[in-house]
């Protein structure tokens, strides 16, 4: 029994040490590169940003409310306040507000680079709410307003910016540079697919490509103090998936042991009770090796013995945040529920709509058997709602175009962290997945508990200081074109 519990315990005191062992042998993969020279940008930058987010470019869901006017404004805005852009590089549009830029590179024999971004907005949903005209405000205490100071046009102004004073100066790059802005991202991208169908006609093949899609977070990620700058490798797919029920209707005095609303009811009860199985995606995991080993001693414990510890890990995101959650497995959010015409009347017809957006690994047609499963119910109908997408495929961290990402915010922010993350919402990059294997989602923007809920809400905002600094980023990138 003695030689039996000593056993035991040297098992346990050896797990133990080896646990540690790899806790505190978990090192720091961040790269230092020496910061950029910090390069003035002119004042006129501001208020070439602020006058874009005062024009409307709105997308709407229903395409009959679609104001041509706007984008046409915005358009005749691009090319009075670029002029350099608009006489020295190529220059396409696509259904007519959609723009491609060709900057053409010195070095034939290099792949271009594709740097991206979207000039629709959001609807307001309450303008009461704002404590500025989300279109009229401009800027207010070094502070630009209104929707689409953080998606999009800060990319759009913020790379055109860039172009123009580099233009200025008399830069032409080594690799051909290719600008695309989109006009409907908000409404799944069509002028992404077409600018993107034109592209691989004309057997274009990326280098690199750089969407929206991360940023730099402060003090959201629990157990770093510093800042880090996530760089998307991926990004969830997207699908709608309705749900209808069609049964006998009749008089309220009078109902039926179920309704139509009873039975949807139900079989939305049911979804919601059998989530998707939580994954560590490749994302995840990268993340993991890079941000690790500056967080917290139980973070580090955990990550540094992953392989181990996965279930924990897993069930820490799960609950620590709505977040957490969406970046271990594919989400079920429902969105639409309609039944009814009168108090009195019991409905027929019953609808909903659930929207799920997919984790790598994962596709529509699995999320479809998913929901078939958990309902288990022929009284619900199930159809595609719209054609979505699948998640994209993942981008390497261990290439050139990955390292001149990560280069170039590290000269503009030397001292954040960087790590590879998941997307978790789409963007138009999705749409190149033809034309390159490395498309990197990052936006020069910091994220905080602060502005966070302004995303999509209210009082969208940017700082100024924050919008010369995403400039000089964009810079930075194009300098660094030969990819490192």
């Amino acid at each position: 029994m003695k030689k039996t519990l000593l056993i035991l315990f040297l098992l346990i005191f050896g797990f133990i040490a080896f646990i540690l062992f790899r806790t505190f042998t978990f090192s720091s993969d961040q790269v230092d590169y020496p910061a950029a020279k910090r390069v003035a940008v002119s004042d006129s930058a501001r208020y070439h940003f602020a006058e874009a987010v005062s024009i409307p470019t709105i997308s709407y869901a229903d395409p009959a409310d679609f104001d041509s006017t706007q984008f046409d404004a915005f358009n005749a805005f691009l090319k009075q306040t670029y002029p350099l852009v608009h006489e020295r590089l190529g220059h396409q549009n696509f259904e007519e507000y959609t723009h491609l830029y060709r900057w053409e590179g010195s070095d034939s024999s290099l792949d271009p680079m594709i740097l991206m971004s979207h000039h629709d907005v959001v609807p307001i949903a309450s303008i009461r709410k704002w404590s500025v005209h989300p279109f009229r405000e401009g800027i207010k205490n070094d502070t630009i307003y209104g929707r689409g100071t953080i998606d999009d046009k800060f990319g759009v102004i913020g790379i055109l910016e860039a172009v123009e004073q580099l233009l200025s100066e008399g830069y032409q790059p080594e690799r051909t540079i290719y600008l695309s802005f989109g006009h409907n991202e908000e409404v799944l991208g069509s002028g992404a697919i077409a600018v993107a169908g034109h592209l691989k006609s004309q057997d274009v093949r990326a280098a690199l490509v750089l969407d929206e899609g991360q940023a730099i977070t402060k003090d959201l990620i629990p157990g770093v103090g510093s800042e880090i700058a996530l760089i998307g490798i991926a990004e969830k797919g997207y699908i709608t998936i309705e749900l209808q029920v069609d049964m006998a209707g009749g008089h309220s005095s009078t109902p039926a042991a179920e309704s139509s609303i009873d039975v949807l009811a139900a079989a939305i009860g049911r979804l919601k009770a059998q989530p998707f199985e939580a994954k560590m995606t490749p994302a995840m995991r990268g993340f993991m090796r890079s941000i690790g080993p500056s967080m917290g001693f139980k973070s580090r414990l955990a990550f540094a013995n992953a392989d181990i510890l996965e279930g924990l890990i897993l069930s820490t995101y799960e609950s620590a945040s709505a977040a957490g959650n969406a970046s271990i497995r594919t989400t079920i959010a429902p969105t639409i529920f309609e039944a009814g015409i009168k108090d009195n009347v019991v409905p027929t017809t019953a609808r909903a709509s659930v929207n799920f957006r997919i984790i790598p690994g994962e596709t529509k047609e699995s999320v479809m058997e998913h929901v078939k499963t958990a309902i288990n119910d022929e009284r619900v109908q199930l159809y595609y709602a719209s054609a979505g997408s699948n998640p994209s495929p993942v981008s390497p961290i261990d290439s050139d175009a990955y390292r001149t990402v990560y280069r170039s915010i590290k000269e503009i922010y030397p001292d954040v962290l960087i790590g590879p993350s998941l997307v978790v919402g789409g963007t138009d990059s999705r749409h190149f997945t033809g034309i390159s294997d490395h498309i990197y989602r990052f936006a020069p923007f910091h994220i905080t508990p602060h502005n966070y809920t302004c995303f999509h809400g209210i009082d969208e905002r940017v700082g100024v200081a924050e919008f010369e600094d995403g400039i000089r980023f964009y810079r930075q990138m194009i300098l660094n074109n030969r990819l490192q």
